[in-house]
């Protein structure tokens, strides 16, 4: 096999976990790839991956390895496009990771937008709410909001969504609308799962803490939204989660002047100094959109 594919293919396997995947996607066998691998591994003199039954994982050389042979082998790829004549047709696999509610409602659809324009890019977009290592999990875009990023990470600072209190008219006609913070410990506040029933709110250069008892949490930022939309009771979200429910009346702000600690987003690539021409290209996408949603006040 030839040495650059079983380069490729090592790299994937280390990035899907099993010989299969990476067999099924390269068209090809898992005895192929298996053999070709072990000869990789004869001829470099060193054990690249761990095997059992169902999976494989790098060794510590092999993860080494990983890390070093990934940005040439892109590089690789792009000299052979830009030979071609195809830097401007962006060619690949881009893997994106977002967080549940805003890949559902928004990334989600940007990804298709972007393969309609460039044809030769395919995308693995993943959803979830943990921050991820970007070269452990080969992410090649990762989209993450709160102000932590996590280490070997570059993050580009897209903007900022305010968190406001909303509330169902239902739910306002059957409770008295509170006027003031402390007034949230008479209602019911839906929150996530791991927050804290205190709620820190800020108001024309003031901040308060106030207790704000609730009895249903959950881990999942739609279903929050969701609840209130029922008149569960009074959640605190980020405008871009609440912004169509707002301009459309089924969701009312409560206490309107005050705010929380607004939601920052970023986008975050692995920290490589190559980067191929559909990352680059998807990450301005991906950028301008988000920075374009209702409720999110753009970085200057």
């Amino acid at each position: 096999m030839d040495h650059i594919r079983t380069l490729h293919l090592f790299v994937r396997c280390v990035e899907l976990g099993n010989f299969s995947a990476a067999a099924r996607e390269a068209s090809t066998s898992q005895p192929t790839v298996s053999k070709a691998l072990a000869a990789l591994e004869q001829r470099m003199g060193v054990r690249l991956l761990e095997r059992s039954t169902t999976s494989v994982m790098p060794t510590s050389q092999g993860m080494r390895f990983y890390e070093r042979i990934k940005p040439m082998l892109e590089q690789y790829d792009e000299a052979i496009a830009d030979a071609k004549g195809l830097r401007d047709q962006p060619e690949g696999l881009l893997r994106v990771n977002a967080p549940v509610a805003l890949g559902q409602l928004h990334v989600s659809r940007f990804v298709r937008e972007f393969l309609d324009v460039h044809p030769g890019v395919e995308v693995e977009l993943i959803f979830n709410d943990r921050m991820v290592n970007l070269v452990d999990e080969g992410v090649d875009v990762a989209v993450r909001l709160g102000p932590d990023l996590p280490p070997g990470a570059i993050g580009r600072r897209i903007g900022a969504s305010e968190r406001v209190l909303v509330a169902s008219p239902v739910y306002l006609a059957q409770h008295k609308a509170p006027r003031q913070p402390r007034d949230l410990a008479d209602h019911q506040y839906v929150r996530f799962a791991w927050s804290p029933a205190e709620l820190v709110l800020k108001a024309d250069g003031r901040t308060e803490t106030v207790m704000a008892p609730g009895r249903y949490r959950v881990n999942h930022a739609i279903a929050i939204r969701d609840a209130v939309l029922e008149g569960a009771g009074v959640g605190l979200c980020p405008r871009w989660l609440v912004a169509e429910e707002m301009k459309r009346g089924t969701l009312k702000r409560v206490l309107p002047r005050w705010t929380g600690q607004a939601q920052e987003i970023h986008l975050l690539t692995p920290s490589r100094r190559f980067r191929p021409a559909r990352t680059a290209l998807f990450l301005d996408f991906l950028a301008a959109r988000l920075a374009a949603l209702p409720g999110v006040s753009p970085a200057r």
